[in-house]
């Protein structure tokens, strides 16, 4: 498990005190890559330290994003968390356990490995199901149906120690590729469906989240990549030529 290979990402956190208490649960387990959607102007740079303290430098190299999708493009897949269940909430849920595991064969070593993320809603609302639909997966973390709400911080604890000891070294042998390149993949292969009228204009959205989701847990290489593009082109290729025929 490569730990820099770990985004956490906070989604329009309310709380200053809450960004410095993630900043050191991060510190905790070996993580600092802190990446939050929205404007750095809308937080209390001293009430973050107030709860940072020695993990402060993590809250100053933090970087700021417009969208869940601009802060995790160079990530290979990202899982948003959640505990709540629905048709538009990525199904099946990842365990933290399972969610580490699926980290730790993408991330690689030192040397080799592509970038993973974990995306954190708002304390107050959590992910929306538009926001949970940016990310490629869901994982959830089990709690008390009488109390299931976690504090922000806690909740990134529990992500981040999971991931702490997801120590086995599992190198991929290749450098998957991040979503952003990802996506033009799944562009092409619905693209190819288009013409080949698999499926109607208005059905295209859930066809591309769907094989964004599939191949980000698959961790494509730019060369596996390629070959899938190639296919669905030959195959909508050969779907013409024999509609001409």
């Amino acid at each position: 498990m490569n730990l820099n290979n770990i985004a956490i990402v906070l989604v329009r956190p309310d709380e200053s005190r809450n960004i410095g208490a993630v900043c050191r649960a991060m510190a905790n387990n070996d993580l600092s890559d802190l990446r939050i959607v929205g404007r750095r102007s809308d937080y209390d740079d001293e009430r973050v330290r107030i709860l940072a303290i020695h993990a402060a430098p993590l809250w100053e190299q933090a970087r700021f994003f417009d969208s869940i999708t601009a802060a995790t493009a160079d990530c290979v897949f990202s899982a948003g968390t959640t505990r709540r269940r629905g048709k538009k909430r990525k199904g099946k849920l990842l365990l933290p356990e399972e969610f580490a595991r699926q980290a730790a064969s993408v991330t690689g070593d030192a040397a080799v490995g592509g970038k993973v993320a974990a995306v954190f809603g708002n304390e107050r609302t959590g992910l929306t199901d538009d926001e949970l639909l940016e990310c490629t997966m869901g994982v959830t973390i089990p709690s008390s149906e009488q109390f299931a709400s976690l504090n922000l911080s806690h909740a990134v604890q529990i992500i981040a120690y999971h991931l702490f000891r997801e120590q086995a070294l599992i190198s991929p042998g290749s450098v998957p590729v991040p979503l952003s390149r990802l996506d033009r993949t799944v562009t092409r292969i619905a693209d190819s469906l288009q013409k080949i009228g698999f499926f109607s204009v208005t059905g295209r959205p859930d066809m591309e989240q769907f094989w964004r989701m599939i191949l980000s847990r698959a961790a494509l290489s730019e060369g596996e990549a390629a070959y899938v593009e190639k296919i669905f082109d030959k195959a909508a290729g050969l779907a013409h030529k024999n509609q001409q025929a």
